[in-house]
């Protein structure tokens, strides 16, 4: 999560530049050729990690960019009808990708959003010199980039890359109104990974360095400046304690009393996170590392720091030679504008190591513990990006006028939207916190089904998939999921938290859109809410919704109907927009404490 005045500008930029990569020109009768991408700076018709490099030195006065340095994709251009036309860009046009005429650590961002989130293609640029156009695909590999000549510090940024090394798109199935049979070999759900039987988790084909099963690591380095010093200053123990310590029902930050407690909870046991704290302060001021988005200087020098006296490897729980995390927290004090949490892949030089290992996902933020008592918010805002470490997505989107266009209502607490809440279904079925038995998915031959839910907040807590269409394997397609929400264990502060929004107990409906997309070798949901042109503005498929969005009361109760009458309770048609009838109703029969029992049928 980043500071959301910030991000809403950024996004707001991109959303008016960019170009989505399907629009190139195949039409016999256009006049517009693809010459080249705004942020390709280094000439290799890719916008990259050597590019982020250039950028990054341009911004620290370490490179000057200007209109010498021309820019010329001859060699790259387009054949068309037998002849080439010189089209020449220069880096100043390239770099300036928001067209505010400066390059400045705005333009940083958004080649941050190509690069590393993934969350959308570099913007093309066009040349209408030619008269005529062909069908013409393009493709991009990924390069190895030269070794950075960064001297100064890098932050701590950690990975565990459990991506899988298979990179070949999904395609996604048509999907349609009707409902098909889904039998076992339709979809994936299990693992023998754990001694438990969860399911397989989807997010590990993505782009998380963290595992989401089993042993995950995390190496914590609790940073100040010498011009920023903490206010509190707690001792290495506390620190450990709030990342790493074991369950405690009495503490008073309790369910947030550690973030490995949390995640052992919600996770149902099926994830360990263990890893070690140290205490750091930097060679130079806090403004020394400031302007640096991916903070790499920072990053290096306290890898640096360490790499003689401590082994790395120990950080590596799934044993693929990347540091599963790196949490950098830094004090309140140093602000919000270059502090604020957020958590990216390490975006230095990929050769960079220490003791053999890889740098992975870095979280890096200005949350810090407030006294020995006092640290709520140092936790549950590293639980959120630790999210992001494992590859799940912001449940919200970064232009809306409200809260950004999150969940609402009592039905509307997520982890992984602005509150600190426990894990929907969603992303518990996204990381494997199911076991096998309690995923149910409905089948639309036998007509009306009827299921028990479980409190979602505990161990036996289940879920019930509605597909549309055939499920994909590793659901990565478009559902329906249902799952009975408490005020229990990790939701036990809701009430008190935010206690100006509705809270309860009851059936929630979520719409999820799980497509993923393929872009030069990096799996990531291809409908993630941080993607503006991929929602169209929240107007089109989205990878989460909330059925009955209102700031209201919209969790459902026994005697309650929800069928094509309830806002977004349809499916997505071919536009994006949800129109098509489900056919179906959802009848909520009884409810007490621990359960409660519904009925799936047509209507």
């Amino acid at each position: 999560m980043k500071k959301k005045s910030f991000r809403k500008k950024l996004i707001a930029l991109a959303t008016a530049l960019s170009i989505p990569a399907c629009m190139i020109a195949t039409s016999a009768s256009a006049d517009w050729v693809h010459i080249g991408y705004m942020g390709d700076l280094n000439n290799d018709f890719q916008v990259n990690v050597a590019d982020l490099l250039l950028m990054s030195k341009h911004i620290l006065a370490k490179v000057q960019l200007n209109y010498d340095n021309t820019y010329n994709v001859k060699d790259h251009f387009y054949s068309i009808n037998g002849s080439e036309a010189d089209n020449s860009l220069d880096y100043l046009q390239t770099s300036d990708i928001n067209q505010d005429g400066r390059t400045d650590i705005f333009d940083l961002l958004l080649m941050r959003k190509y690069v590393i989130n993934k969350w959308s293609d570099p913007v093309y640029i066009w040349n209408d010199e030619t008269e005529t156009t062909t069908d013409t695909t393009t493709s991009t590999t990924e390069s190895t980039t030269e070794s950075s000549t960064t001297t100064s510090a890098t932050t701590a940024s950690t990975t565990n890359s459990s991506a899988s090394s298979d990179v070949s798109s999904t395609e996604s199935t048509t999907l349609t109104s009707s409902l098909t049979t889904t039998t076992s070999t339709d979809i994936i759900t299990s693992t023998s990974t754990t001694a438990f039987e969860f399911i397989e988790a989807p997010v590990k084909d993505l782009y998380g360095s963290m595992p989401s099963q089993n042993n995950a690591s995390m190496v914590v380095f609790y940073v100040d400046f010498p011009d920023c010093p903490y206010t509190y200053e707690p001792a290495t123990s506390e620190i450990e304690k709030a990342v790493f310590g074991p369950e405690d029902t009495s503490n008073k930050n309790y369910p947030f009393e550690s973030l490995s407690a949390f995640y052992k909870r919600s996770s149902k046991g099926s994830l360990n996170i263990s890893g070690k704290v140290f205490r750091y302060t930097t060679k130079e001021n806090k403004s020394a590392y400031e302007g640096d988005v991916y903070h790499i200087n920072l990053i290096n020098e306290i890898f640096e720091a360490f790499r003689d006296s401590e082994d790395f490897t120990i950080f590596d729980g799934n044993g693929d030679k990347v540091i599963d995390s790196t949490l950098i927290s830094v004090p309140t004090s140093a602000g919000d504008e270059n502090w604020w949490p957020s958590a990216g892949q390490y975006g230095g030089n990929p050769d960079f190591k220490v003791d053999g290992m890889s740098i992975g996902h870095v979280i890096v933020g200005n949350a810090q513990i407030e006294s020995k008592s006092d640290y709520k918010n140092f936790t549950s805002s590293y639980l959120h990006e630790t999210g992001h470490c494992m590859g799940l997505p912001d449940y919200y989107l970064y232009n809306g006028e409200k809260d950004f266009e999150g969940l609402h209502g009592s039905a509307g607490y997520e982890m992984m939207d602005e509150t600190n809440a426990d894990f929907s279904a969603v992303s518990k079925l996204m990381l494997g916190w199911y076991k096998r038995e309690q995923v149910s998915i409905y089948d639309p031959t036998t007509k009306t089904q009827s299921y028990t839910l479980n409190n979602a907040q505990k161990e036996n807590g289940n879920c019930i998939i509605i597909p549309c269409g055939k499920l994909e394997n590793n659901y990565y397609s478009e559902f329906l999921i249902l799952e009975y929400s408490t005020l229990d264990v990790n939701n036990s502060r809701l009430k008190k938290d935010y206690w100006w929004r509705p809270a309860g107990t009851g059936v929630r409906v979520f719409h999820v859109e799980g497509t993923i997309s393929d872009n030069i070798g990096w799996k990531y949901w291809k409908y993630a809410s941080g993607e503006n042109e991929a929602t169209n503005n929240d107007n089109g498929r989205r990878f989460i919704r909330i059925i009955d969005d209102t700031e209201t009361d919209n969790l459902y109760h026994a005697g309650d109907v929800i069928d094509s009458n309830i806002s977004g309770f349809k499916w997505y048609a071919e536009d994006g927009t949800q129109t098509i009838d489900t056919g179906l109703k959802i009848t909520v029969d009884s409810m007490d404490e621990e359960n409660c029992t519904i009925t799936v049928s047509e209507k």
